[in-house]
């Protein structure tokens, strides 16, 4: 029988637990031996005491263990997957895959719904027409064998703890400890069954990560975690001081992604994009280094290559992949600078807020979104604006909402006298 208190108590004051303890903590969790309310003390514990190396291995092990894995060795490659810890306007995992695909390597992800401000790329997927996010594993493993990629939703017997944990985190104030972070990732990661994974770790204002040290403490976790699975790690450490591109909001990304594979996507979009592919290249079978794995990417997207991988990918999981076909908001509004200058901020976490506020993100896991609201920034940070310019469209269900969504993006651009300092995209890899 598992001594569930005198474990809690242990943590509590600071004693490392061994790996067998945690292992058999967690599963006796997911069995219902363990009740919500010893796991929320536990959660607690850990908040403030912290995990060592070993303990944190531990748990993401057991995490692993309390579910299936996908074995994905009959696709007889080295596949590779790609994972962002969450901010505005994210859509890179939409483009990514197609152009890995198209350079000739398998991409096979598992992913995840938004909530809160930031967005999820299966609710992004959702907003095509048809399109089919949930597949067993044979015909996940299928469809890259067949069409060299896949991004499905997270099936219910991968990781279970991880779910349970989660859910139990955000409701007991839990959630922003590296440890477990890092564990939440890496479990899923692992169990997905790739060989090679990029990070993108999100730093600044829209990410949970506010700070370049706080990015690479937790970056440094996950390469160890992954590392001692024997997966290969990059982590790229990514600014999120403002949304990423233009779009925020459903369908509004998955137009911002097929223009990013038709070569006319934003810079910031496609250099950060360029920059995964080069390093999942680096990290595959083709044996390239990640200079040649960025020129074969650009050369994927210059040939019309990427594009039609991306379309004969939606057209496998069901979804109608013509731009005609995604869902359009019936009220158009433009937010509008209250001064001439140049934008110095945008407060991205508000624009992720307000854009779930219009419906195209969640509050709760079981609410329902609307695919076709969202916003589109058009002035971004450093550029210049007239008084009375348009900083952002507002795409509405109707004049209400809408009114009200212009008000908050307003309030989230800062306009000064001075351009500011220009800033790259990807701000440092660790490997």
């Amino acid at each position: 029988m598992i001594r569930a208190a005198e474990l809690i108590q242990r943590k509590r004051d600071g004693e490392e637990l061994s790996p067998d303890e945690l292992r058999e903590f967690v599963l006796a969790y997911v069995r219902d031996e363990v009740p919500d309310y010893q796991m929320s003390a536990f959660c607690m514990a850990v908040f403030f005491r912290g995990l060592s190396v070993a303990e944190t291995h531990a748990l993401t092990e057991a995490m692993v263990a309390s579910g299936e894995s996908i074995d994905l060795s009959p696709l007889g490659r080295r596949v590779v997957d790609k994972h962002s810890t969450g901010g505005v306007g994210d859509k890179a995992s939409i483009v990514i895959g197609p152009i890995v695909a198209a350079c000739g390597v398998p991409f096979a992800k598992m992913s995840g719904r938004g909530l809160g401000h930031t967005g999820g790329t299966l609710d992004k997927l959702e907003s095509i027409p048809g399109m089919r996010i949930e597949l067993s594993h044979d015909e996940f493993i299928r469809q890259v064998q067949e069409v060299g990629m896949a991004i499905v939703g997270q099936t219910a017997d991968l990781v279970p703890a991880d779910k349970r944990l989660y859910a139990l985190r955000d409701v007991t104030a839990t959630v922003d400890n590296v440890s477990l972070i890092a564990s939440s990732i890496m479990s899923k990661k692992i169990a997905a069954g790739a060989d090679a994974i990029v990070l993108d770790v999100k730093v600044g204002d829209g990410a949970f990560m506010k700070t370049l040290d706080a990015a690479r403490e937790l970056a440094q976790a996950m390469i160890d975690l992954g590392r001692e699975a024997g997966r290969d790690v990059v982590c790229e450490l990514t600014d999120m001081d403002q949304p990423l591109g233009r779009a925020v909001g459903n369908a509004l990304e998955i137009r911002e992604a097929v223009e990013t594979l038709n070569g006319t996507g934003p810079p910031d979009v496609r250099e950060l994009v360029l920059s995964a592919v080069g390093h999942l290249l680096a990290l595959s079978d083709l044996d390239v280094g990640v200079e040649e794995g960025y020129r074969r990417a650009e050369a994927a997207v210059a040939s019309g290559a990427a594009l039609e991988r991306y379309e004969r990918w939606i057209e496998a999981q069901g979804g109608d992949p013509s731009m005609a076909a995604l869902p359009t908001a019936p009220v158009v509004r433009d937010a509008s600078a209250a001064e001439a200058g140049f934008v110095q901020r945008i407060a991205t976490t508000d624009v992720g807020l307000a854009s779930l506020r219009l419906g195209a993100g969640r509050t709760t896991k079981d609410e329902d979104i609307d695919h076709a609201v969202g916003l589109i920034c058009r002035a971004k940070r450093g550029d210049r604006v007239a008084q009375g310019g348009t900083l952002a469209e507002v795409h509405a269900r109707d004049e209400a909402s809408a009114e009200r969504a212009v008000a908050e993006v307003e309030a989230c651009y800062t306009i000064g006298a001075e351009s500011p300092e220009p800033r790259p995209i990807v701000l440092d890899v660790l490997r």
